[in-house]
């Protein structure tokens, strides 16, 4: 397993929106820990009532097929409900501010943060939040689309971060992250650590085709989604990432080698 703990390049600007999703994000999951699970699945996003333009506001009972090996049996899970924003297909960005347990939480913050800052220097302040929600918003969309009429909620930050990695790869492949690698820290390229991600991601979802709408568990498709669109941001906006980099370069270094000098 390759754990990302920080990347090397350091940015010539304070990541405002960076700090601010990630406040963002802790802020809301005190107030889902403080709700309860019904606040949490009324502002999430479930495909059912994306689709249908429906409020469920009733308890759903779903039977979610047992994938434990050697357990075909069917398992009912009850989600409680509440109602949720108006219109109900704002949950689509609602739901990239929840998350479902406090590791969930915690990974996700740590990919943002490692992440984010490089990214938000290129793209600047406003863009790079329309990005950031672009790339969740059409990561949840594909995870609904492979399974419209599915009563089980999606939600996490993944999508949008994961189209923040995609640009990321893109503009600094080369540049050094800092990983925990079984039991070792190291480093390795980036294009390495978030190829790699992004590959996992993709053989994962297709996988996961025959399960969707049927049981929980990681939005693999989301994260595809978000990724595809973060990479196709960074080759619209590569020009500029290359300009920014030449500007640094020439005021005094951006890059920092293995050493960190």
């Amino acid at each position: 397993m390759v754990i990302p703990l920080g990347d090397l390049e350091k940015t010539r600007i304070v990541p405002f929106v960076t700090y601010t999703l990630i406040a963002l994000n802790v802020v809301m999951y005190v107030v889902q820990r403080d709700r309860g699970d019904a606040f949490t699945i009324a502002y999430a996003a479930t495909p059912y009532e994306i689709t249908h333009n429906e409020d469920i506001r009733v308890p759903v009972a779903v039977n979610a097929e047992n994938t434990e090996p050697g357990n075909e049996q069917a398992r009912e899970r009850v989600f409680p409900q509440a109602p949720g924003p108006y219109p109900i297909w704002l949950t689509l960005f609602t739901a990239m501010f929840l998350h479902g347990s406090p590791l969930h939480l915690a990974g996700n913050m740590l990919f943002l943060w490692i992440f984010g800052d490089n990214v938000e220097e290129v793209l600047g302040t406003i863009r790079y939040l329309l990005v950031y929600l672009a790339c969740g918003l059409v990561g949840t969309l594909l995870q609904i689309g492979a399974s419209p009429n599915s009563l089980i909620p999606t939600l996490g930050a993944s999508g949008a971060i994961a189209g923040v990695m995609g640009a990321y790869v893109i503009w600094f492949p080369h540049n050094r992250v800092r990983v925990l690698f079984i039991r070792f820290i190291t480093e390795m390229p980036a294009l390495v650590v978030i190829g790699f991600w992004i590959a996992m991601q993709v053989w994962e979802g297709l996988g996961s085709f025959g399960r969707i709408g049927g049981t929980g568990g990681v939005a693999y498709l989301a994260h595809v989604g978000g990724a595809a669109t973060g990479l196709v941001v960074a080759f619209l906006f590569k020009d500029r990432a290359r300009h920014l980099r030449m500007m640094n370069e020439a005021r005094g270094g951006w890059y920092y080698g293995p050493d960190g000098t």
